[in-house]
């Protein structure tokens, strides 16, 4: 197949060794990655044993499992971003379409864990999620089709990226899975918009979001239900939110103390979804600041690494995956303080999960491999020095 099958112009040279690859790597994102992954291993200690002794488990089970998720992750990281631009499209996009079939099979063949959501695969010994592995391979493969939408006699790309991108929010509204169906959302509409979309269109497809979203607030119970509580000018203490907003109150400046914090025995989901109020609450908000900094540092850096890129298949699944990193931490860090309606949505790198650190491994992996130095002119050679 030519470039699977209409690949959009890249740099074709191959697969990296270590030494080309650290010589040409983005260091400094990688350093805050691993910062993160260590943040999240501290949080797991402080977070897990209460959960772990209630289960049964020893003390420390959810950190030992936490640290080889990381290894596992890390791992996918680093194979990823050593791989050339043609073959990171091409794993990204049958990756893609892998997944995308599991996602179509899940309320057959999944399970909800008791939590009343069809989400995962269950092998017995562990448990796999789709929806984490199809954000990533998504803003792949949509920019691979909307760059080659482009090329003379290239696919009908924009019109099959969308086809994908209602089909795979259905499957996952059905689930029901809000918060990954807004950011399969959020990621198309960027790639969208930065590969040349009329703004008009833009407009139009924020617009029947928001309709959507009414539509599920008149139609489905919980999200009714947790959208009126995000509204209320109360907030019920004995609820998530409420025990999230004391923890973090009750925090300040410097913490209670490692080991010290209360919310982590009444958070049923304290080292996934609400990690970030025992970090306000043990550690202070001057180290959940740090947290904050260091995924605006990732999101930011890629960014403008990607300013100078001149192919358009690099620069758009870049801002894709930025965009997913990006707005993922967003999520969850705007609902522990109450500044979006209550989703169960994971904190990359520092949450407990292991389809969660796997699947933001490959994420990170791909966007390094789309912002790794190359030879090349900057973007202002193309308009004759004048930017």
């Amino acid at each position: 197949m030519t470039e699977m099958v209409y690949g959009a112009s890249v740099p074709s040279s191959g697969d990296s060794g270590l030494p080309e690859w650290w010589r040409t790597v983005d260091r400094l994102s990688i350093a805050a990655v691993l910062a993160l992954f260590l943040i999240g291993m501290l949080l797991a200690l402080a977070a897990s044993p209460p959960l772990a002794l209630e289960q049964g488990f020893d003390r420390f089970f959810y950190v030992k499992r936490q640290a080889v998720y990381g290894v596992i992750g890390l791992s996918a990281m680093i194979f990823v971003s050593t791989r050339s631009i043609k073959t990171a499209r091409r794993l990204a996009v049958l990756g893609f379409l892998v997944v995308f079939v599991g996602l179509a099979f899940l309320p057959w063949l999944g399970t909800d864990y008791g939590k009343g959501a069809v989400r995962w695969f269950s092998f017995g010994l562990g448990s796999i999620q789709p929806s984490e592995f199809i954000k990533p391979l998504f803003a792949v493969t949509t920019a691979w089709l909307i760059a080659a939408s482009t090329d003379i006699a290239g696919p009908p790309g924009r019109v099959i990226s969308f086809a994908f991108m209602i089909a795979i929010v259905l499957l996952l509204i059905f689930q029901p899975d809000y918060g990954q169906a807004s950011l399969i959302l959020a990621s198309w509409g960027t790639i969208f918009f930065v590969g040349g979309a009329p703004k008009k269109l833009i407009l139009s497809l924020g617009a029947l979001a928001i309709g959507g979203g009414y539509f599920a607030y008149i139609t489905v119970p919980h999200v009714a239900k947790r959208i009126d509580g995000f509204l209320s000018a109360d907030v019920d203490p004995l609820t998530q939110i409420g025990y999230a907003t004391q923890a973090i109150q009750d925090g300040g400046l410097f913490g209670v103390g490692i080991g010290r914090g209360s919310v982590k025995w009444t958070l049923p989901d304290a080292h996934t979804d609400f990690i970030i109020a025992v970090a306000a609450e043990e550690f202070g908000l001057i180290f959940t600041m740090v947290i904050i900094v260091l995924f605006m540092f990732l999101t930011m850096r890629a960014l403008l690494r990607l300013r100078r890129e001149r192919d358009m298949f690099i620069r758009l699944s870049g801002v894709g995956l930025a965009t997913v990193l990006g707005a993922q931490a967003l999520i969850n860090l705007g609902v522990a303080v109450r500044l979006l309606p209550a989703k169960g949505m994971t904190l990359p790198f520092v949450s407990y999960g292991g389809s969660s650190l796997l699947a933001v491994g490959i994420l990170m992996g791909l966007l390094l491999a789309m912002t790794r130095k190359r030879v090349q002119g900057e973007m202002s050679d193309l308009l004759g020095g004048r930017v």
